[in-house]
């Protein structure tokens, strides 16, 4: 037992993480949120596996709705039941007050007032919905019927939205207990929701974009997109705000801009009236987080109720545990598969990281650097297959490849990045000299194969999506066999704990969905505007100069359109800026269309990732650096070198496509194989350790130009790279030069 009691044993990976602008609601509140967030995570399941109400109750109920329901409704559902949670739960400051003070009497009373022009929103609303249905307002809004429209439904809704943020703001509310300006602006949100079904439902929905769409499209979008972007600064800060702003102000700023950037000048009827449909926030961002992520956010709710996070870090810990620098190593492999149930790199460090690095700090690794390595392998876990984080449902949804493809495109890249990170974090514990960790102190090999059942659901899915069963399908699967898997553990789940997942997994779901909605704004700008179309042209006239350079151009536009964002939305956005740009500057390079699609989209995705540890916002590295007590800049620099080599990975397979599985096997096989051995050298040369000893500059730079030449896929680079190491072996292994002799300046001595 005392043996037991020394062993690091990972307990609490599976704990939700509590923000600080959290509520954290007792009693009747918690009943009645957890009851909300329950309902409506289990909504989805219920509406994307096609059951009806019927089914469940053998009666057919007419005042009940049928799934799957008409798409776009579902997608106003979606967005304004994550709306209605997310203003109950978190509040508008980034922290609550300490001394839980009540706010000033006068906001109060200002608040509870704007609960009468929000319900007035809704009960027009729903006037509206019952008259069209009795005919009296047929095909929608009848002119005579704008007035009312205007100053019974519009006014109201936008006095209740912007006086509800504006109070958010100025007052400060106890953290166990609802705010009134929250109910004011879940209410608009349901305001919103009601008024576009009813009006989306008739043929209204086609004059969307035209001056005859009825005002009250444009009215109800201006007061969503207010709703979404004040959701999506309570929940993901200030980052993706700013640049929806930019994107927004140029609307309307458009035409007095000058070249590539200068568009026509629209009226703002026109562009709230299409921002809320499938060209904007119903498009495809939202699209995605309707079905595939929020499905599998339910799948990663039910294996985090089963535990299964705990065992992977135990897993992890008993494979990896022992070699050098092993706590570093254990981050690497419990990282990845903890990436494959976390939506987000930042989530992903605070899951594993709590653990990870305090142990690595504990056998040597300076702080800043423990901090990097969990940044650097949680960040990887974005591209693990097969869930990938949201992006890769994203890149289903835009460019219609097949979300299998997507997973099997992944394989080598995914690989690619850890074996890149495991290079760095090995060299780095070979010069340090560190020790691994005493067999004493990791939970035991042998009974974690035992436990190897656990990883069922995660292989169910796999093998029910290379059977041919739909995403939603392969997904519903998963999760019910973590249900049922959990049976063989201590932690099943009953009734109870069922519950219990669906209520993880509505608040887990609050963040992604608000931050693609938002990024859904951002598409629809460049959807109407036409930016991205001149973006794209003038991405291909930097090409005409240089193909490397165009590429660089690209990558770099990607990482700053990523920094401070979550994957999803740093996709999203940087998918509709520079894909399609770079798409037709592969295409006209040689590669087939849908090769060029593929490859553009991936590299992209990879950058879009890579930003969370991308100084000067790094995301991931900062929340490691909250852990680890290091400077959050330092870290992010140090999370920078540690991942460079995987900076390169994307140029690899753009001039290789063999690495996204494009060709025979013997090509894939192939590309593969030189990939690694470039990713090693380059880890080499940057880390200063070659064949087991530390490397001279001059070996150094040989070794990084062999990796360099490995890059390219070709044979005679292939050959020129493996001469370059061959040398470098030769001298370091013969000649042994001195690893701290300067780097000679010419007129020095």
């Amino acid at each position: 037992a005392e043996e037991e009691a020394e062993r690091i044993i990972a307990e609490g990976v599976d704990e939700e993480p509590v923000e600080a602008n959290r509520r954290n609601f007792k009693g009747w509140r918690f009943t009645a949120i957890a009851g909300f967030a329950a309902f409506y995570a289990a909504f989805h399941m219920a509406a994307l596996n096609g059951l009806s109400i019927s089914e469940w109750t053998g009666v057919r109920v007419p005042l009940l709705p049928t799934f799957p329901m008409e798409t776009w409704n579902f997608r106003i559902v979606h967005v304004a039941g994550a709306l209605a949670l997310g203003f109950l739960l978190y509040g508008a400051h980034l922290t609550f007050p300490e001394d839980e003070s009540e706010e000033t009497p006068i906001f109060s009373y200002i608040s509870y007032a704007l609960l009468i022009p929000a319900l007035v929103a809704i009960a027009t609303a729903i006037s509206f919905s019952i008259r069209i249905g009795n005919g009296e307002m047929w095909n929608g809004i009848a002119p005579e019927f704008r007035n009312p429209e205007i100053w019974w439904f519009g006014v109201p809704l936008l006095i209740a939205t912007f006086g509800g943020i504006l109070m958010g703001w100025l007052t400060k509310r106890q953290r166990w207990g609802f705010a009134a300006p929250d109910f004011v602006l879940a209410l608009s949100g349901v305001a919103v929701a009601i008024y576009l079904i009813t009006i989306y439902g008739t043929l209204m929905r086609n004059s969307t974009g035209t001056p005859f769409a009825p005002i009250g499209i444009s009215l109800a979008a201006v007061a969503g997109t207010a709703l979404i972007m004040e959701l999506t600064r309570r929940v993901a800060g200030m980052a993706l705000i700013v640049i929806a702003a930019i994107f927004l102000l140029y609307v309307f700023t458009g035409h007095l801009m000058p070249g590539f950037l200068n568009s026509p000048q629209i009226a703002w009827e026109r562009f709230f009236s299409q921002v809320y449909t499938d060209a904007g926030i119903l498009g495809p961002t939202t699209a995605v987080s309707s079905t595939y992520i929020i499905l599998f956010i339910i799948f990663a709710a039910f294996l985090l109720a089963s535990k299964v996070g705990d065992y992977f870090v135990n897993f992890a810990f008993a494979a990896a545990g022992r070699a050098r620098g092993g706590p570093a190593k254990v981050a690497i492999f419990a990282s990845g598969l903890m990436g494959m149930i976390n939506g987000t790199s930042a989530g992903n460090v605070v899951a594993t990281g709590s653990l990870t690095i305090p142990l690595m700090k504990k056998v040597g690794y300076h702080k800043k650097t423990a901090g990097a390595v969990e940044a650097a392998a949680s960040t990887g876990g974005q591209i693990m297959p097969p869930i990938m984080g949201a992006g890769a449902f994203i890149m289903a949804e835009i460019t219609g490849v097949p979300y299998t493809e997507i997973a099997v495109a992944a394989i080598i890249p995914a690989v690619l990045y850890f074996v890149s990170v495991y290079f760095m974090v090995d060299f780095e514990a070979a010069k340090l000299g560190m020790r691994g960790m005493r067999e004493d102190e990791l939970p035991k090999l042998a009974k974690m194969v035992k436990q190897v059942y656990l990883f069922i659901p995660i292989i169910i899915l796999i093998y029910a999506l290379f059977m041919g069963y739909s995403v939603i399908r392969a997904g519903a699967l998963a999760t019910i066999a973590a249900a049922v898997v959990s049976w063989l553990t201590p932690h099943r789940m009953g009734l109870r704990a069922i519950a219990k997942a669906f209520e993880l997994a509505g608040i887990m779901s609050i963040q992604i969905i608000a931050v693609c909605a938002c990024a859904g704004i951002i598409v629809g700008v460049i959807s109407l505007t036409g930016v991205g179309a001149r973006f794209s042209s003038l991405l291909l006239g930097i090409a005409g100069s240089s193909q490397l350079l165009a590429l660089f151009f690209a990558m770099c536009i990607a990482i700053l359109l990523g920094m401070g964002m979550p994957t999803t939305a740093a996709y999203a956005v940087a998918g509709s800026v520079v894909a399609p740009g770079l798409q037709g500057l592969l295409a006209d390079g040689g590669l087939s269309e849908d090769t060029a699609l593929l490859v553009a989209h991936f590299f992209v995705f990879y950058y879009a990732v890579l930003s969370a540890i991308t100084p000067p916002v790094a995301l991931a590295s900062y929340a490691a650096a909250g852990i680890s007590g290091a400077n959050p800049m330092e870290t992010s620099v140090t999370s920078f070198k540690i991942g460079i080599a995987a900076f390169i990975v994307p140029f690899m397979f753009v001039y290789n496509s063999a690495l996204l599985m494009d060709g025979t096997w013997i090509e894939v096989i192939r590309a593969g194989l030189t990939a690694t051995f470039g990713v090693f050298l380059l880890s080499a040369g940057v880390q200063g350790w070659f064949m087991g000893a530390r490397a001279a500059w001059f070996i150094r730079a040989a070794v990084i130009a062999a990796a360099l030449f490995m890059i390219e896929g070709g044979w005679l680079t292939d050959l020129i790279g493996l001469g370059l190491t061959a040398a470098a072996y030769i001298i370091q292994k013969g000649f042994r030069p001195d690893p701290d002799a300067p780097i000679p300046v010419r007129g020095v001595d």
